[in-house]
């Protein structure tokens, strides 16, 4: 029985691809059809001669340097946001804030970074200002329910004894259970900061700025060597920015 189930249940997934196939119309007879394989060639062989002129690389690196930007002041803003959440999501303040604060924090992370930047857009305006409410949005949403899960594991024990030793709320907290918890909560920042660097590399493409806006532009005008050195820049930042991250994460939370 056992056997048959698993037969039926791989039919059922075989059926419901070729249905999918079906309904969306989607022709992979077209990708090898007449001079289809010469042209996408063709296209690939533009992106081989990336523009490195003084100006394109100046524009560049004006790019590059609003993409960090946003990408840190996006976080920066989203650990703090997702702390002041995280309180009450842990149960600090109450069940009811809790319940509050847990349906909040689900909602942002919910959405979409790109959705939320398409948002942003039209209430800020085009521009850095709307990537980076757009990352603070979402990722307040994830830290905060990270920095809930962090706080409710966390031993109760030292901010027990604090406040029985005649301390108050914030100080057993600060001096209870925030250095417990710490070396967390830097390490679940540090990571959503290398998610933040390669999204903000792509809300550019609903104007939200950076370099992602740049190789929109490049690519809606067929500039492939622009749109190279673009994607090249971004390749660079996203890995200077990993293997920093991962040496503040060896300094800061193994020490």
């Amino acid at each position: 029985m056992r056997r048959l189930g698993n037969l039926a249940l791989l039919l059922g997934l075989l059926a419901a691809v070729a249905t999918s196939f079906l309904w969306l119309g989607i022709d992979l007879g077209a990708l090898l059809a007449g001079d289809s394989l010469e042209q996408m060639a063709r296209y690939a062989t533009r992106f081989l001669k990336p523009d490195l002129s003084f100006q394109h690389l100046q524009a560049i690196g004006q790019g590059t340097l609003e993409t960090l930007a946003m990408s840190a002041l996006g976080t920066l803003l989203a650990a703090l946001l997702g702390m002041l959440f995280a309180l009450p999501a842990a149960g600090r303040f109450g069940v009811v804030a809790q319940g509050a604060a847990r349906l909040l924090l689900n909602t942002l992370r919910a959405v979409p970074e790109l959705v939320w930047a398409a948002l942003m857009v039209l209430a800020a305006g085009l521009g850095p200002n709307a990537g980076t409410l757009a990352l603070a949005l979402h990722t307040a949403g994830v830290l905060g329910r990270l920095f809930a899960e962090a706080l409710e594991n966390t031993p109760a024990e030292p901010a027990d004894a604090i406040r029985l030793s005649g301390g108050g709320r914030v100080t057993a907290f600060c001096y209870g259970t925030l250095p417990g918890v710490w070396p967390q909560l830097v390490a679940y920042s540090l990571y959503r900061w290398e998610n933040n660097i390669r999204m903000a590399s792509v809300l550019g493409f609903v104007g939200a700025g950076g370099l992602g806006q740049m190789l929109y532009v490049s690519l809606s005008l067929f500039q492939e060597a622009q749109a190279a050195s673009v994607i090249l820049a971004m390749l660079i930042l996203v890995l200077g920015v990993d293997a920093l991250s991962g040496w503040m994460r060896q300094r800061w939370v193994s020490a």
